[in-house]
């Protein structure tokens, strides 16, 4: 009975709120890793995107004007990620807030010794444990400079790993995975690219993942889709267990 409620939900918004041709061709033309689909996975992305807008309240600040294609663009990255595993990964937090640029966060950090920080680092996206993503629109017009950097992928990337606790590179994996195959290929990859940024040899992922293992994920994760080979060329590995928890094979797109 819910199956067929959700099912009767979905087609109602897909009917009232369809997402245009001509948005969805701006996104098309401008996500990378929804060209590489074939017909049938893009109108399921389409369609995903489309849910996506209405269950996810898009929030410009400071002046930002949001059309139809900016909205379909954000949406088709967000949902590339959860293209086969579906809008309930995205559970649990209602908004994406949307900077015109990279902005200032104001948060305070309390030390082990008691001291509060005040944090202004300027970012270009941020998630936060059962709150909202924040993006930086700036950053998503340049998704894919440099190669293999896609923002809203790596900060979905968090909401995913968000699922079962704190970001620390571990999401929950499906049934038939295994925790210890999943570790084994992240701690080499890890330890692969810690060595090579140490003696400045090139890496196709950001050393921004050595940060820790949370990022360590997103990273990987925005290669994964961005640049499917260059990761599979990296670490065989760590793809293959992307390639399990993604339920996606974009190497062989």
């Amino acid at each position: 009975m819910f199956r067929h409620l959700k099912i009767w939900r979905e087609r109602r918004i897909l009917q009232r709120h369809p997402l245009s041709d001509s948005a969805w061709r701006h996104a098309l033309v401008h996500c990378g890793p929804a060209q590489r689909l074939d017909a049938s996975a893009q109108a399921r992305l389409r369609v995903l995107a489309t849910l996506f807008m209405q269950a996810k309240a898009l929030e410009p600040v400071q002046g930002l004007q949001l059309d139809d294609g900016m909205r379909a663009l954000l949406a088709t990255h967000a949902c590339i990620p959860i293209l086969n595993l579906g809008l309930k990964w995205y559970r649990g937090w209602h908004s994406v807030v949307l900077y015109p640029g990279l902005f200032v966060p104001q948060r305070q950090i309390v030390d082990a010794a008691g001291v509060v920080h005040h944090d202004r680092s300027v970012m270009a996206g941020e998630a936060w444990q059962r709150g909202p993503v924040i993006l930086s629109w700036e950053a998503i017009v340049q998704i894919g400079s440099p190669p293999g950097h896609n923002v809203v992928i790596h900060e979905f990337a968090h909401k995913l790993d968000m699922l079962n606790g704190e970001a620390n590179g571990f999401p929950p994996l499906h049934a038939g995975m295994h925790a210890r195959a999943w570790s084994q290929a992240f701690h080499a990859a890890y330890r692969e690219l810690e060595s090579r940024w140490n003696s400045n040899q090139p890496a196709p992922l950001d050393p921004y993942g050595l940060e820790n293992p949370g990022e360590f994920f997103a990273v990987a994760s925005e290669l994964f889709f961005q640049q499917p080979l260059a990761l599979r060329d990296f670490s065989a590995d760590l793809y293959s267990q992307l390639k399990l928890f993604y339920r996606q094979n974009p190497g062989e797109a």
